[in-house]
């Protein structure tokens, strides 16, 4: 009777395992006797009170190998009769001359593959030119009807990563099916007759903020349950049992902050790069009660930081308390503020007591950088000897089960102390005391995300001073005449100033990896790891964003230099053909580095000298930005004339340099201080590069272009190929 199907299969396998373990046994014979040893491995038990017997191993003579050879190349596979013959031809062993033939079949085995496998990788090589020359003919293709552009090009770029993944799901159920039918005995049923997904679903918004591809940024995790921001913002208000609690809270806060911004050590501790770093056991000893133990996973980040800025202490104090003006006070480092409920407005027409309810999100200007959204309590009061003193608190801990993303950031009693002095300007001692999940953090910033200096109070001050100096200079009444240049009049010089202003600010708001920023990874994109977003354009279609960060092994102050001159700009800026001239130059602070500046680009072709950017530069003792955007001559004279700026459509694109760690407590300041800027423990830099290009054309499917992905790809390669060579070379 002939066997079933089923039982021919099982038939198959038991023969294929049993081939399989005889295969196996043999290799193991086959290294057990690859030393040739005399004197042991012969299965004789080893007596154990006697001392172990030194292997002999036996090296085969000359003439031994030769005979051998020759037999082998006649019979590879030897059997029992032609060994013992070999053996007593030799003076060896018939087991020597069994282990010797299987050694010998390995090594001609190994030779073999290693032959297979240079075949291989030749044959691979001249598949991968001979596919860039496929890629670069499709790349040229032209319609031969009309002689335009091949339909090839309007390729979507998520459509484009789609088809990459419908291929290794397609492999994936191949193999998954051919399992499934050699225990099943019926074949699965091709990809061809399942039922399609409707393509409805993954259609791109473009405008929206991203590809569709992604929910929030790319950086982190989707945590369950509501987001910070729904939990903030959730209506009802808060009951009168919980504005108790909230007022026993922003007390007990108010006093812990006060009491840390006033101590010394031991419970701070100055690091080598002049910050105060916190102690955390002298803290828990000093403040046992605090908002509750740290949860599991969080990291402490504490420092203080003193300084003196240009502005009187009530001023401060008002814009702390308006979600508005704090945003534009730190643009930099927050991306998104909003006031949820006012508990106190203060009494007698000042915020002494003032008392509120925030949401915030907190960002660095990178995107690979996870952005810190916080939901926390503001309070304010000022002591007898006219102290303001501010404090935030996180509110988690008023909640019996607050959702996961409550826990990823919490900030324990933080604020400042703001005292007016003299001569109109006033010192800020601030303290941040946060407790964070950094898992997500990239490599090339943990550094300085764990050092303190990310998000820590030096930035915070330094931010805050920088910022004070750019409005003394918008509210300068006493212009050098070397300033205006070709503005006409102090109104012109403002309304460029204000424009700076708004370019500066929305740079800063596309560029970090906050919540309303929806980055997608471009693959293949090599060391610069690429990342792109799309959003609305105010004037026509959209604007595509590309960003990337690398680290640069040099310092930050050195990079800041090459990349503010203009005499240097044509050495990285592949779109500016020609040398640049600086028509204007405006101060905005004491660092000569902090100023804004018209340019024109000198080109060889009479078109290219209509080009004009405007850029801002600004320095502090924590990071550095280039920041500039192309404006035509309509634009420019409207701004002159002193109208409002706002209508000025203005796509930026700039530089943002960051330490790679700790520097020295004097980075920043001017070089004519006498202050050695060469001195900085920071071994390199972090450089982040953003490019903005408006995309007026959007097929109607509302995909964009895979051509317009890799355009702005291959922009940001160049220039940071351009930047790397020009600072290796030191030509400046």
């Amino acid at each position: 009777m002939q066997p079933s199907g089923l039982e021919a299969q099982l038939a198959f396998v038991r023969n294929a395992d049993s081939e399989r373990s005889k295969s196996k046994e043999e290799e193991h014979e086959s290294r057990s006797g690859s030393d040739n040893m005399e004197g042991g491995g012969s299965g004789e038990e080893q007596d154990p009170d006697q001392p172990p017997r030194k292997k002999r191993y036996h090296r085969h003579s000359a003439h031994q190998i030769q005979h051998m050879e020759s037999f082998f190349k006649e019979c590879p596979h030897p059997d029992e009769h032609q060994r013992q013959e070999i053996s007593k031809a030799l003076g060896l062993s018939s087991r020597q001359v069994k282990f010797w033939f299987q050694n010998r079949r390995t090594q001609l085995k190994s030779q073999q593959e290693r032959h297979e496998n240079s075949h291989l990788r030749a044959e691979n090589e001249r598949l991968r030119t001979e596919n860039i020359t496929m890629r670069e003919a499709i790349k040229n293709a032209s319609c031969p009807a009309c002689g335009g552009p091949s339909a090839l090009g309007e390729t979507s770029f998520d459509e484009h990563q789609l088809r990459i993944e419908n291929a290794h799901l397609r492999e994936e159920l191949d193999r998954i099916s051919s399992i499934a039918a050699r225990y099943f005995g019926t074949p699965i049923p091709p990809l061809a007759s399942l039922q399609p997904i409707p393509s409805s679903s993954l259609e791109l918004a473009v405008g929206g903020g991203g590809f569709g591809l992604h929910a929030g940024s790319s950086s982190g995790e989707i945590l369950p349950g509501p987001s910070v921001a729904d939990v903030a913002l959730r209506p009802g208000g808060v009951s009168e049992l919980e504005k108790r609690m909230l007022v026993e809270l922003a007390v007990t806060s108010l006093d812990e902050v006060h009491r840390m911004a006033r101590a010394e050590e031991p419970l701070w501790i100055k690091g080598v790069d002049g910050i105060d770093h916190l102690s955390y056991d002298e803290y828990l000893n000093q403040f046992p009660r605090g908002i509750g133990p740290r949860p599991f996973g969080l990291k402490t980040e504490a420092t203080r930081e003193t300084r003196l800025v240009i502005m009187n202490g009530i001023a401060l104090v008002d814009a702390l308390f308006d979600a508005n003006k704090w945003m534009e006070m730190f643009p930099s480092i927050i991306s998104k503020a909003a006031t949820v409920e006012v508990l106190s407005p203060g009494m007698g027409g000042t915020r002494d007591g003032a008392l509120q309810l925030m949401y915030a999100e907190i960002q660095m200007l990178t995107p690979l950088v996870q952005g810190r959204e916080i939901f926390f309590l503001r309070y304010c009061k000022q002591n007898v000897d006219k102290v303001w003193v501010v404090v935030d608190v996180s509110v988690d801990s008023l909640r019996d089960n607050p959702p996961p993303s409550l826990l990823r950031c919490r900030r324990r009693p933080s604020g400042c102390l703001i005292q007016d002095m003299p001569n109109g300007y006033a010192q800020v001692t601030w303290v941040e005391h946060v407790e964070a999940d950094d898992r997500f953090v990239s490599r090339n910033y943990r550094q300085l995300v764990n050092s303190g200096m990310a998000f820590g109070a030096k930035r915070w001050v330094a931010t805050l001073q920088r910022h004070c100096e750019s409005i003394a200079s918008l509210l300068a009444t006493n212009i050098p005449a070397r300033e205006l240049g070709v503005i006409p009049s102090p109104e012109g010089r403002r309304g460029m100033l204000r424009l700076a202003q708004r370019m500066m600010n929305g740079f800063c708001s596309n560029v970090s990896a906050s919540s309303r920023n929806s980055w997608y990874n471009i693959p293949n994109s090599g060391d610069e790891n690429i990342r792109v977003m799309t959003r609305e354009n105010p004037g026509n279609g959209v604007v595509l964003c590309a960003a990337t960060s690398i680290w640069l092994p040099f310092p930050r102050y050195r990079v800041f230099d090459f990349l503010r001159d203009e005499r240097f700009r044509g050495e990285w800026d592949v779109l500016a053909n020609g040398p640049v001239q600086e028509m204007c130059h405006i101060a905005k602070g004491q660092h000569p580095g902090n100023c804004v500046s018209l340019l024109r680009v000198n080109g060889s072709n009479p078109s290219q000298s209509n080009v004009l950017f405007v850029q801002e530069s600004c320095t502090d003792a924590s990071s550095s930005l280039i920041v500039y955007a192309p404006l035509d001559f309509s634009s420019l004279n409207m701004v002159l004339q002193g109208e409002d700026p706002s209508a000025v459509v203005i796509i930026p694109s700039g530089f943002v340099i960051l330490p790679d760690g700790p520097e020295d407590q004097n980075a920043g300041l001017l070089l004519t201080e006498g202050i050695g800027m060469e001195n900085l423990t920071s071994n390199g830099s972090l450089l982040t590069v953003s490019f903005q290009i408006a995309v007026s054309h959007v097929p109607s499917s509302g995909r964009l272009s895979l051509e317009s992905v890799n355009t702005v790809s291959n922009v940001i390669i160049s220039t940071v190929q351009h930047i790397r060579a020009a600072l290796q070379q030191g030509d400046f």
